[in-house]
């Protein structure tokens, strides 16, 4: 069974360029908040039409039409907050979306440590309810998603072997249990447990693995079996992941 605590902050992603698009949605989902990508401003309407997100993260131009005008009417059909991206610099076209009930302006190109901050600033200063994940847990593995830490619960008395040299027994806060043995991940590791892990005991098929744990496009995968080998190899025995033919991989706890 897997324990996570679930974000109730619902952010739509309305940006036409794929590629920022979805590493845009990367980087938020990997801090947590449930993701909806977007492409058009006409999927924007129906889906607002819909739910109305906590926040809207909307381009400022699309070939459908202008992000300003979808704004403009997205401000009083609730609460949702508006994260507008923009290439324009000038002061007119900040001022002008400000004005028309943008909550913050992003000029393009921006960093992801920024564009992170503005969107935690953001839910913070309107005090949005965030009930962030902070770990999870899945039968033996507790992941700690603040520290991007591992720890295996040890059945009994480890023996830590050269396969685990960096790692390290330890006690997690506030569990008085068996002893839990922190294994290093590298990051990319790290993105692939986290996957399999929401899935939920569900295979996932590698395709879905290279677009959800990488945030480049890759399209070999090899790339990700040779990932999972060395994932298998730093969490030990017994082998918490299972090899589904023809699919992908399922995380079994």
């Amino acid at each position: 069974m897997t324990n996570i605590t679930l974000a109730i902050v619902q952010i739509y992603i309305i940006e036409g360029n794929h590629n920022l698009r979805s590493l845009l949605a990367w980087h938020l989902q990997q801090a947590g908040y449930q993701v909806q990508q977007i492409a058009t401003l006409a999927q924007a309407y129906q889906h607002c039409d819909r739910q109305l997100p906590t926040l809207a993260i909307v381009d400022s131009d699309f070939p459908d039409g202008e992000g300003i005008e979808f704004c403009q009417w997205l401000y009083p059909q609730g609460n949702s907050l508006i994260l507008m991206l923009s290439a324009r610099i000038r002061e007119i076209d900040l001022v002008t979306a400000l004005q028309t009930g943008v909550d913050d302006y992003l000029k393009k190109p921006f960093g992801m440590p920024e564009f992170l901050a503005r969107v935690a600033a953001l839910l913070r200063r309107n005090r949005v309810a965030t009930t962030i994940p902070m770990d999870m847990t899945c039968g033996d593995l507790h992941i700690d998603l603040v520290r991007r830490c591992v720890y295996r619960t040890c059945a009994i008395s480890p023996v830590v072997d050269s396969l685990h040299s960096r790692s390290e027994l330890t006690a997690i806060s506030g569990h008085q249990q068996l002893p839990q043995m922190r294994i290093d991940l590298s990051p990319q590791e790290f993105s692939l447990l986290i996957v399999l892990a929401q899935a939920s005991g569900r295979s996932v098929h590698r395709s879905e693995l290279l677009k959800r744990a990488w945030d480049i496009d890759i399209d070999n995968p090899r790339t990700v079996d040779s990932h999972v080998l060395a994932l298998r190899k730093k969490l030990g025995d017994p082998d918490p992941i299972e090899t589904v033919r023809g699919v992908g991989y399922r995380l079994n706890y």
